[in-house]
């Protein structure tokens, strides 16, 4: 059993990255819009074109990460290089200058590009880092739930803090007090990615003869049919779940009405996830995890379509079920990335070949192509609705950024939990491989 330590501090790295990825996920749709003045359609654009760019990159940096020898190991090394370019790179992307209209563009296309290269470099690695921290199937859930319940204490700081930061150090200047609110949430990220690579430890590895080419790692990978089962349930729940996130704050500012209660909002959504995914482990024992997932997921679809008829006047009960929507999704989140830890096992089984970064990778690559169609279509179907900055919206375009706010984000969670009915990974599925490859290794 690994201590209690080692997993606060693997979570720590999800703090980390959070802290940014969060505030790219939360805010920068609306200080494109809000601040650098760019259209909502265009950043939609932009969000889709880079992300999918980035994507591309994963499985290369996967590989990459595989075939890292370092006296550190294969994967923690990478928290130590890339830590501070991450954390400036991501100052620049909240850093405005006096540009013309295009070149705001281009310098939001370069920055964000940047950061996103610089998100996987650092991301890749550390994911496949919980993969190798134990062997035990219970032992990674835990630790995904450690990960995860402290990947959103990184997200509620994001969304408690950001704003207020922003009005504190912009002082009316918001341009401003973006760059200064990110400089103080970069340099948190960066001592956080530093701690998770003090305080853990590599213990599982690769098979010492093992030295396969890149076209063979991606053979074997191919032919893991439950990795593409994960791979198609993350495509669909980050496009859904990353579409409703960012229109969140659009959703309490021109739906609600409530622009002074958008802090509040998100801080909520973020304590109902920190709880959801605390809550993963005792239920992983007490029920099936792919059961589990299923029900999860559907759950969260549930509430979402009952959220397309809360009216705009019903403040507590759209914040009551934004609370409910991330409790039950993020609840689901430590055993999805649990179970990417169960294919590699499988993986390694079925094709003789241990690829732990490529199949974290290419998973991420999935889930980064949800986040670029996610993000992509919440500016798109802005700009569909009729939306304008910082102005009274129409009656179009508020029920457009309901439907799209609700709606859209539970067809998502409908088609994951279909798909994961062709999962077959469960823990005496898992266990019974771990038994067959000791038992190969021993022979």
């Amino acid at each position: 059993m690994l201590k209690i330590k080692e997993k606060i501090a693997y979570g720590l790295g999800d703090t980390a990255s959070n802290i940014i990825f969060q505030t790219v996920m939360m805010f920068l749709l609306i200080y494109y819009t809000d601040v650098v003045g760019l259209s909502p359609a265009l950043v939609g654009t932009l969000f889709l074109v880079v992300r999918i760019f980035d994507a591309i990159t994963d499985p290369l940096m996967g590989a990459m990460a595989d075939r890292t020898k370092t006296k550190w190991g294969q994967f923690r090394p990478y928290l130590l290089w890339l830590a501070l370019p991450f954390c400036l790179i991501s100052i620049l992307a909240f850093t405005t200058f006096d540009l013309s209209e295009n070149g705001k563009i281009v310098y939001a296309f370069a920055t964000y590009t940047l950061l996103m290269i610089a998100y996987t470099a650092i991301n890749i690695p550390y994911s496949a880092l919980g993969g190798v921290l134990t062997a035990d199937p219970q032992e990674r859930v835990s630790v995904q739930s450690y990960r995860f319940v402290f990947g959103m204490l990184g997200g509620l700081i994001v969304a408690a803090g950001t704003m207020p930061l922003v009005e504190w150090f912009g002082a009316g200047d918001k341009a401003q007090g973006y760059q200064y609110t990110m400089i103080a949430m970069s340099l948190l990220g960066l001592m956080l990615f530093l701690l998770c690579f003090a305080g853990t430890k590599e213990r599982v590895s690769p098979p010492k003869d093992q030295n396969s080419s890149f076209k063979e790692d991606l053979s074997a990978l191919w032919k893991n049919d439950q990795w593409r089962i994960l791979c198609l349930a993350g495509l669909m729940l980050l496009s859904g779940q990353v579409l409703r996130g960012t229109l969140a704050v659009y959703y309490v500012k021109y739906y609600l009405g409530r622009a002074d209660l958008i802090t509040l909002f998100m801080t909520l959504g973020m304590i109902g996830s920190i709880l959801g995914c605390a809550l993963a482990l005792p239920l992983s024992k007490k029920v099936c995890k792919i059961k589990a997932y299923i029900s999860l997921q559907s759950i969260a679809a549930f509430i979402c379509i009952i959220s397309y008829f809360v009216g705009s006047e019903q403040t507590v009960m759209a914040f009551t079920l934004f609370f409910l929507w991330s409790f039950f999704l993020q609840m689901a989140t430590p055993l999805l990335w649990a179970k990417m830890a169960d294919t590699i096992d499988y993986g390694h089984w079925k094709t003789g070949v241990r690829i732990t970064g490529m199949v974290y990778s290419a998973i991420v690559f999935f889930i980064k192509l949800g986040v670029a169609i996610g993000g992509a279509l919440a500016g798109w179907l802005l700009a569909y609705y009729g939306y304008q900055a910082d102005i009274e919206q129409s009656i179009t375009a508020q029920q457009g950024i309901l439907a799209s706010f609700t709606l859209f984000p539970a067809i998502g969670s409908i088609l994951v939990a279909w798909v994961m009915r062709w999962y077959i990974l469960d823990t005496k599925t898992v266990e019974s491989i771990h038994q067959s490859l000791q038992n190969k290794t021993c022979n």
